[in-house]
């Protein structure tokens, strides 16, 4: 038994962790620029709606994708138009975003589906499934088909594309040119703009760049977790994400591993509820729930201050005349 649990703890963890993964590169994307993206979660959110929405009603994996992503760009362009071009407050710009997603996607959901806010079931053919069906269930006896598998090999393409994109985004920043532009600006805007290269022209690179992978995120969420959209589905996932980029530095490879942490923690939990611990009777299911929430303000409350942020995240640039 011991295979089959080690390859279910390992199956749930790359899969919570991957919509996670996928927003917290979005977020190093936008404020490596030097945007704070507080709006990862309305995003998510808008993107999740907007894919079951779609694949719901063409019966089409792509539409779905494609939806989820154009509507997720166009809330970051919304966001670099509030606070790029008209130098907007950034936290007060991504905070609105997660309201109106908030109540839009649930206002939307009732007049178009009157489904109370949720969409219709995506029927399974729609829907992203396992590149190794054969390895859907772990094998007791056998610690290969369990652990490298069903623990390994059981899931759908967006759980492997989130973890490469970890690697893509790390490349872009670390090995090329701009890449080495998009950190600038989020450093020294002023030396950028003295180059002959736009400063708003690359954050709104960042946030399209950002706005794509936030699509990713929500698209997974009604794509391959979930068979539909239901309100605030995301569950603070955004907030986490947010935390896990905090906890990584800003830097795709350690928030990688913040993110596996919190997809661990995850999955574990899930595991607990109903455990009875010696001395201490059945865990209960509403401290298991709380624990990746307790771990986010942990994480926070003990990083935020050591964390060196990029130095121009925030601040509003003004090209001198």
């Amino acid at each position: 038994m011991d295979e089959v649990l080690i390859a279910s703890v390992l199956a749930s963890t790359l899969r919570v962790s991957a919509p996670l993964l996928l927003c917290a590169m979005a977020g190093v994307l936008s404020e490596r620029a030097g945007v704070v993206d507080l709006g990862l979660e309305g995003k998510m959110l808008f993107a999740a709606f907007a894919a079951a929405a779609a694949a719901s009603v063409t019966q089409s994996t792509g539409y779905g994708l494609l939806a989820g992503i154009g509507v997720a760009c166009i809330a970051s362009l919304l966001h670099g138009l509030a606070c790029v071009s008209n130098r907007g407050d950034q936290v007060v710009s991504g905070v609105a975003l997660n309201m109106i997603a908030a109540g839009l996607t649930v206002v939307l959901g009732i007049a178009w589906f009157q489904q109370g806010g949720q969409t219709p079931p995506i029927p399974p053919e729609v829907r992203l499934t396992a590149v190794a069906p054969g390895f859907a269930e772990p094998q007791p006896g056998s610690w290969f088909a369990s652990v490298f598998g069903h623990g390994l090999l059981s899931h759908n393409m967006l759980v492997y594309a989130a973890f490469l994109m970890v690697v893509a985004v790390w490349f872009f920043l670390e090995r090329t040119r701009p890449g080495l532009r998009l950190r600038a600006v989020g450093e020294n805007p002023a030396m950028v703009e003295a180059a002959g290269m736009s400063v708003q022209g690359l954050r709104y690179q960042a946030l399209l760049m950002n706005g794509v992978l936030c699509g990713l995120a929500g698209a997974y969420l009604t794509l391959a977790q979930n068979a539909s959209f239901s309100p605030n589905m995301t569950a603070g996932r955004g907030f986490i994400a947010l935390a896990a980029m905090i906890f990584g530095k800003w830097k795709p490879l350690p928030t990688m591993g913040a993110c596996l942490l919190f997809g661990f923690l995850d999955a574990v939990a899930i595991r607990m509820q109903g455990v009875q611990l010696p001395g201490i009777g059945e865990v209960p299911v509403q401290l298991i729930q709380a624990l990746p929430y307790i771990l986010t303000v942990v994480l926070l409350a003990g990083f935020i201050g050591s964390a060196i942020a990029p130095k121009a995240l925030g601040k509003p640039y003004v090209k001198e005349r």
